[in-house]
């Protein structure tokens, strides 16, 4: 038994685990989780076959984001993912590390040094698409207002990771709100194994967020419902969603080993709960 770092075959291996256990991943996922830190995922392997995985990404200096924890049901109860997890931890160095966890789990995290900050709530339904004139799809001119604009939003920065994250795929686009002196917004939406998450959205405002959705939204008609995690620290855009009839269906626990990034109000919904 052995630990390593994850190739590009094991990813895909992964999150297709993670497929099998509910977690809905992105269609095309692998690739920007792989450019935010290619050093980052980590499997524990039996006789040449993984059987556990996580990832610890180093975003910038000072904060890592932890996800995609997750050992084969043949192998949990033994000791294997814990060993992993440890393993993984000493990636990140002396960074914050955050994570989006399980209810479940929240007591194990704590364990280890993790500080419950807040909830990630899942919002999912179905909404009207409306087009906005002021919201467009992205121009590569556009990623150094995004960068900077995720930066303040996050408390961290992460240009790796979201320069892959906002190139246009087929089951992936970013639309951007302009403004006269740059870009005052974006939300990205892909298409997942159901319906489409869209994340993240940065926004002045819980209505501007409403229209980036709506907008977004259209890219992806009768692909299944739209989903949109958003946080208890700015739920003005939950209740939005709610009146238009979107429902919760799960919720996850923000901690953090460290002291917690300095999070803008800006932020309406992470991009994906394995990467923040």
């Amino acid at each position: 038994m052995k630990m390593r770092v994850m190739t590009p075959a094991d990813l895909d291996l992964v999150i297709g685990w993670a497929a099998a256990e509910g977690w809905n991943p992105g269609l095309e996922d692998a690739a920007a989780f792989r450019a935010a830190d290619p050093e980052g995922f980590f499997v524990t392997e039996q006789d040449g076959e993984p059987i556990a995985a996580i990832s610890v990404v180093n975003l910038d200096p000072g904060f890592a984001f932890l996800g995609l924890y997750i050992c084969r049901p043949d192998w949990r109860g033994k000791g294997v993912g814990m060993a992993l997890w440890n393993h993984a931890l000493r990636h990140a160095g002396d960074r914050t590390v955050g994570l989006d966890g399980v209810a479940a789990q929240q007591a194990n995290y704590a364990k280890s040094g993790f500080v419950r900050t807040g909830a990630t709530r899942r919002l999912e339904g179905t909404l009207d698409a409306q087009d906005s004139a002021d919201i467009r799809p992205v121009e590569p001119a556009d990623l150094p207002g995004l960068l900077a604009l995720d930066a303040r939003a996050n408390g961290y920065a992460r240009p790796a990771f979201l320069t892959a994250w906002v190139q246009p795929l087929e089951t992936r686009r970013t639309l951007v709100l302009h403004a006269p002196d740059g870009p005052a917004g974006f939300a990205t939406i892909r298409r997942c194994r159901s319906g489409s998450k869209i994340g993240p959205i940065v926004a002045p405002d819980a209505a501007a967020a409403l229209r980036l959705i709506r907008a977004a939204a259209g890219l992806f008609p009768d692909t299944g419902p739209v989903i949109v995690d958003v946080p208890d620290s700015n739920d003005a855009l939950g209740q939005l969603l709610a009146e238009t009839g979107m429902v919760e269906t799960f919720a996850t626990a923000r901690m953090y080993k460290g002291p917690p990034p300095p999070a803008a109000s800006i932020l309406h919904a992470p991009a994906t709960l394995e990467l923040g």
